[in-house]
């Protein structure tokens, strides 16, 4: 059994991290540090000890976790993050520490739903096809560059930090706005900007669910950019499991 606080690596980028900084806040049990990517450029920092930017590849991850004796690692990023979670994964098993992913599931349609699902940001822009559409695009700032490619459409941009301006399509209009966003809200906004189409990454959750929601109730067309898989065995759905897997690393000497 062990007897000091499990020193915790949480990887972050999500509600899930965000919402499991705060369940273990103030724990005497747990001694938690959150590390953000830095991409967002101005994140909401949590209520425990964290770090912001990279480790420096693989390597550099393991050279941090045992510098710093971490205990067990929780892969919480954004379940778009593939590298950082390929890397969490390498790490594990180069220090031999335990890893567990804290994710959401991620977003089924229902059998009115027109979702058309595709692997990368480049299928959807080719997806969009050759006729002009007034296209909402949710699926962040980084990799706005692969709508370039069908400059005919305008593009409703929503992020929380303003794209680089060479990435942006010429005929747009961007938005700059955290969510969450109501669904009556979103459906307003779909029906002023006349929207044909709406392209967003599959999250999962329930936090940025309701644009789909609002196109859900207007029949609009989604493209559905799916997340890559996960490489760590373990993968956990809620706040309890997580908060379990974590109890059982004080029985691990």
């Amino acid at each position: 059994m062990r007897h000091q606080p499990v020193r915790l690596l949480i990887l972050g980028g999500s509600s899930e991290a965000s919402a499991l900084a705060r369940a273990l806040a103030g724990k005497s049990d747990v001694a938690p540090i959150l590390s953000l990517a830095g991409r967002t450029l101005t994140p909401l920092l949590p209520p425990i000890p964290h770090r912001i930017g990279g480790f420096g590849g693989i390597d550099g991850l393991v050279d941090y976790l045992r510098h710093n004796r971490i205990d067990a690692m929780i892969d919480a990023t954004h379940p778009f993050a593939a590298r950082m979670s390929a890397h969490a994964a390498a790490a594990s098993v180069g220090s031999g520490l335990p890893l567990a992913t804290f994710t959401r599931r991620p977003w089924r349609p229902k059998p009115t739903d027109r979702w058309t699902t595709v692997t990368s940001l480049d299928e959807a822009a080719l997806s969009l096809g050759s006729t002009q559409k007034r296209v909402f695009v949710t699926s962040g700032r980084l990799g706005l560059a692969a709508f370039l490619a069908a400059p005919q459409h305008h593009y409703l941009i929503r992020t929380i930090d303003p794209p680089a301006p060479a990435d942006v399509p010429p005929d747009n209009r961007v938005i700059l706005a955290r969510g969450p966003f109501p669904v009556n809200q979103e459906i307003d906004l779909l029906r002023a900007e006349r929207i044909d189409v709406l392209v967003t990454k599959n999250s999962g959750g329930g936090a940025s669910f309701d644009k789909l929601l609002a196109a859900r109730a207007l029949a609009l067309p989604v493209i559905l950019i799916a997340p890559p898989s996960r490489e760590s065995g373990l993968v956990l759905h809620d706040l309890a499991a997580a908060l379990a897997w974590i109890e059982a690393q004080r029985g691990t000497p």
